[in-house]
């Protein structure tokens, strides 16, 4: 088994053809895990507590954990069990895992493989689907829809990418299986979306879509705190802190220098969670300590996914959850709920 996130980076590249691997491997994300490098943090010894507890509560649902799997397209591209291998190490570690609107497995598939992973322990909260607004209200709908009747528990609204532009040839037989055809490439082995996001979606749709589930809704890709504010004010149940990757502006500012002013600007009325960079416990720490109540994790579990399927992802979480209980403790932190802005050099 590798060791540790290099060598799982490593055994990706080696593994993916090399238009894959560019594709994934986006230059444009180093401003968001140089950013991350930057943030000090405090040490504080002779601390006294018994245990140590990464345990929490988010939209009424309870994890072992913050880490969660980001939404990431076309993972069949990356293995050959793609989604449902995500699926199943999510399970297995307690963690969350997100569905891509752009998935390469269908919805109800990857949800039973989640749930069949986990029948033998505690249930943990069924995964939840990330949405991208489709070619109008009522194909958004029913992919919303399907979503809730496949169990999906919470919906992640995308809205930092209004325009999805094709930059990789997909082979034969991977595409967006959840989409309906007419917003599927017409020609065959094609990217898959070349126009999903069209028809943009504005304030008014996000209140649309409010009315029209009563599942947590959570709005992915805010940096400006106004947006974060007005996400709130219309409803939405949490924000997602995300420069998208730096794949849809990459003159964006790094996810991390954004969060302060989003975390303080919510002031607490809805859970603020943090995506884009994420690459070891320590930046997970990190995001934290700014005010974040859970991570997205995106490219550093497609690495382990190429390199070793669904044993590869789990052994990453698992990885990630000890190196942030390693940190804790260096921190004096015994609980989620004790990790602040104390922690941070220079605070």
């Amino acid at each position: 088994m590798l060791q540790n996130l290099d060598a799982y980076r490593l055994q990706a590249q080696k593994s993916l053809p090399n238009e894959v691997w560019r594709y994934l491997d986006d230059p444009g994300e180093n401003r968001n895990t140089q950013a991350l490098k930057r943030v000090a943090l405090m040490p504080r010894p002779l601390r006294i507590f018994r245990s140590l507890s990464t345990q929490l509560t988010l939209f009424g649902q309870s994890f072992d954990h913050p880490i969660i799997l980001a939404p990431v397209a076309y993972q069949k591209l990356f293995h050959p069990d793609g989604e449902l291998a995500s699926a199943m190490a999510a399970s297995a570690q307690r963690a969350q895992v997100v569905i891509s609107s752009l998935a390469s497995c269908l919805i109800e598939d990857i949800v039973a493989c989640f749930h069949q992973e986990v029948a033998a322990v505690n249930a943990a909260p069924a995964p939840w689907f990330q949405l991208y607004w489709q070619a109008g209200k009522d194909a958004t709908l029913q992919l919303l829809q399907r979503a809730e009747s496949a169990g999906c528990s919470a919906v992640v609204l995308t809205v930092d990418a209004p325009a999805k532009v094709a930059s990789l040839q997909l082979p034969a037989g991977i595409h967006a299986v959840n989409l309906a055809p007419a917003l599927q490439e017409a020609s065959p082995g094609g990217f898959g979306i070349r126009n999903l996001m069209v028809q943009a979606p504005t304030w008014d749709d996000v209140a649309w879509l409010r009315r029209q589930t009563k599942l947590p809704l959570i709005v992915k890709g805010m940096l400006h705190p106004d947006d974060a504010a007005q996400a709130v004010d219309l409803g939405c149940d949490g924000v997602v802190v995300s420069n998208h990757g730096s794949r849809t502006l990459p003159a964006a500012p790094a996810s991390i220098d954004c969060l302060p002013a989003v975390v303080q600007r919510v002031n607490g009325q809805v859970p603020v969670l943090f995506d884009s960079g994420v690459r070891t416990g320590q930046d997970v720490f990190a995001a934290l300590a700014q005010g974040a109540s859970a991570v997205l994790v995106g490219r550093p579990y497609i690495w382990a996914l190429a390199a070793d399927g669904a044993m590869g992802v789990a052994h990453l979480i698992r990885l990630m959850r000890d190196e942030l209980e390693i940190i804790m403790a260096l921190t004096g932190c015994a609980g989620l709920k004790d990790i602040g802005t104390a922690c941070l050099h220079g605070a």
